[in-house]
């Protein structure tokens, strides 16, 4: 039930990749034989991944470690492309941080942020960022859905206010793409970052897409692979297995969403009967496999414990803010206290899942729940 953070590279991809490790070596700038299979190899990925994304020139796909590095390219490069231009850029409050922090960093070098609040519901309004935007603004960035609370955000809406005031918009697809229809032309999405390992394909590649005609600076410079735009030798094995994760994504999203929502929607139905237990995110406008939760009186990391303990790998957010002890700043920019914050779970589904998997969750919460808050001097006890 933790999903989000981490999934298994799907058996199907695994099988396409294993070829690339020890039989076919190639490196695809080499002329030879080898190296134009690799190249082959390349290109053919790049088309599936640009498919998954509706992009129409499979050029506009550019290879990148992780949909980290492609947040930092794409933030990055475009804030210094176009800095004589201006130097603003609006963004929300709810972004990964691989986006809050490399924009805190920006602002270290004379860049303007505006961070745009979220309801409670984690759903930011379109109009607030337009009417953010003035003569400086070069660039809006808002993830295509938020990974802790599940949130799809109104991206075409944003798209088309970015597109008529000609400012570049960059979208967080991590969370969405492979799981959601996410089309770049009919968004108005001018760079959009993706990751494999969050659609069943390896860790250690990702993916930016960049429209064409759209010029941003590269931030790792070498031998030009990647159209210039990321040097280093490339990672062919997961660059092939990201391309099959891809493909069996866009095949397979309506199916898997579909079973999705169901097990997920019996997940809030049941969890939201315990008393003092709230829904985190849209009800409705969410991930197909988000299922987010608070608890009052009680902490997230003990439920984790507790159903790690029964077999059950589940979260209190995203796995990438775990280092520190602050509450997630997600749930606090969507009104929450402290407090109210540091009580919550996050059960993101997989391919894996089954009916009885949701069963056994079910059961084994409200369970959990109650241990906990019997012994929290906060909870009012019942005579």
């Amino acid at each position: 039930m933790d999903y989000g953070s981490a999934s298994p590279v799907d058996a199907r991809v695994l099988e396409a990749m294993m070829p690339y490790f020890d039989k076919e070596v190639g490196n695809p700038s080499s002329l030879h034989s080898p190296g134009r299979k690799a190249k082959r190899e390349l290109e053919a990925a790049r088309s599936k991944v640009a498919n998954l994304v509706a992009a129409p020139n499979p050029k506009s796909i550019i290879f990148t470690s992780c949909a980290t590095e492609s947040n930092n390219l794409a933030l990055r490069g475009a804030a210094l492309r176009y800095k004589d231009k201006g130097n603003h850029i609006i963004t929300t409050s709810v972004e990964h941080m691989s986006v809050m922090n490399t924009l805190k960093d920006l602002q270290k070098s004379g860049f303007e942020v505006t961070y745009i609040p979220v309801d409670k519901d984690g759903l930011v309004d379109a109009e607030k960022i337009k009417n953010a935007i003035t003569e400086k603004t070069i660039l809006i960035s808002v993830q295509y859905a938020n990974g802790e609370v599940g949130t799809v955000q109104p991206v075409r809406e944003i798209g088309e206010i970015a597109s008529d005031k000609k400012i570049l918009f960059h979208v967080d697809g991590t969370a969405a793409c492979g799981k959601v229809p996410v089309d770049v032309e009919k968004e108005h999405i001018d760079l959009l970052s993706i990751s494999s390992n969050d659609m069943y394909g390896p860790k250690g590649a990702g993916a930016l897409y960049i429209k064409q005609g759209v010029r941003i600076l590269p931030f790792m410079l070498g031998g030009g692979q990647e159209y210039g735009m990321r040097s280093g030798s490339e990672n062919i094995p997961g660059i092939v297995g990201m391309g099959k994760a891809a493909e069996l994504a866009l095949a397979e999203m309506v199916d898997n969403g579909a079973r999705f929502i169901k097990m997920r929607d019996r997940l809030m139905d049941n969890i939201l009967k315990m008393e003092y237990t709230y829904l985190t995110g849209h009800r409705t406008k969410r991930l197909p496999n988000n299922a987010s939760f608070r608890f009052s009186f009680i902490e997230g990391e003990s439920i984790i414990l507790q159903l790690n303990d029964l077999g059950i790998n589940a979260s209190t957010g995203s796995a990438c803010s775990t280092k520190t002890l602050e509450p997630s700043h997600v749930l606090i920019a969507m009104g929450l206290r402290h407090e109210e914050a540091h009580g919550s779970l996050l059960l993101t589904l997989g391919r894996t899942n089954t009916e009885e998997d949701v069963d056994y969750v079910i059961e084994s919460v409200p369970k959990i729940v109650a241990k906990l808050r019997a012994l929290s001097p906060l909870y009012p006890k019942k005579r």
